[in-house]
């Protein structure tokens, strides 16, 4: 089972959310690391929901959650999500 795991950025992000938005982006986090699997992570790779960023130096993925998009990497050595950003489409992909 994969572990969550938050770079320290990712809570200035958190205080531009609602706690509405916050809620709601924390429960799915928790939703998606509980049922993670390749099988679910190719689910929302054709449904949309999941995205394999390309030009980045390492690997990296987009997870559409509403209006916000989560940028997370795997880590499978320690089985870890990490999430490294969090923020309105629009301003997703400054941070990288």
């Amino acid at each position: 089972m994969y572990s969550l795991e938050f770079k320290a950025s990712v809570k200035k992000d958190f205080k531009k959310i609602s706690k509405t938005d916050q809620i709601f982006i924390k429960n799915s986090l928790l939703t998606f690391v509980q049922n993670f699997s390749l099988n679910y992570e190719l689910e929302l790779i054709k449904s949309g929901k999941i995205k394999k960023l390309q030009g980045q130096k390492e690997i990296l993925y987009r997870l559409k959650l509403r209006r916000y998009r989560v940028i997370y990497k795997k880590e499978d050595n320690r089985l870890v999500i990490l999430v490294l950003s969090v923020s309105s489409r629009e301003g997703a992909y400054k941070h990288l």
